[in-house]
């Protein structure tokens, strides 16, 4: 399960589960979908898989931006995570890759994820960074290794950012991770919305 929450926190980007009294807290569910409605302490939305659903909100909830920045935005020593495929050669092609601000490190290593079937999460430090015709290629290193990660040309690439609460409205697409409280009810303290519309990558 701490892989999984590991997972979940560093996918959420800056945005954390809400902590819980009780020691062992629930799986944290990841959410991608349109808001539909909010309130000071609700979000609703329609989510990926077509399902409605109603999210408390914390009282510290925060937003985060993704900019889109260019490839030599990765650069040796940035913390990033990337949503990849395991290639039969043991490397990583990258769906999409998102840069964490500098001094954030958020789960850490190399872990399943759904963005797409059979895809993996990799979060982790940027080596030397190599340049060619068929995009960007990079070792991340993490606690428990080090995973080579091919960037092909025209991935999704953005900055972490922070934004404010009123970005948060009918309409925007989002990206929150959530967890269940103990009456069964969904809660956050955050999403993350894509710059001008566009859907997080993650």
């Amino acid at each position: 399960m701490n892989r999984l929450i590991a997972a979940s926190l560093g996918a959420a980007l800056l945005v954390a589960a809400p902590a819980l009294a009780d020691p062992t807290p629930p799986m944290p569910q990841v959410v991608r979908g349109t808001v539909t409605a909010i309130t000071p302490t609700a979000l609703t939305l329609k989510s990926r898989e077509g399902q409605v659903l109603t999210i408390g909100l914390a009282k510290d909830w925060n937003v985060q931006v993704t900019v889109p920045i260019t490839a030599a935005g990765i650069q040796t020593g940035s913390f990033i995570g990337t949503s990849e495929m395991p290639q039969k050669d043991g490397t990583g092609r990258s769906l999409e890759v998102h840069v964490f601000p500098p001094g954030v490190k958020m789960g850490e290593g190399h872990y399943g994820w759904d963005l797409k079937k059979g895809s993996m999460m990799t979060n982790g430090t940027v080596g030397k960074v190599v340049a060619s015709a068929d995009g960007r290629s990079f070792d991340v290193s993490y606690s428990t290794g080090v995973r080579h990660i091919v960037v092909p040309p025209k991935v999704p690439i953005v900055q972490i950012t922070p934004g404010d609460r009123s970005m948060l409205k009918p309409g925007v697409k989002v990206f929150l991770i959530a967890v269940k409280t103990p009456s069964g009810a969904l809660v956050t303290n955050g999403a993350a919305v894509g710059d001008h519309g566009k859907a997080p990558p993650m």
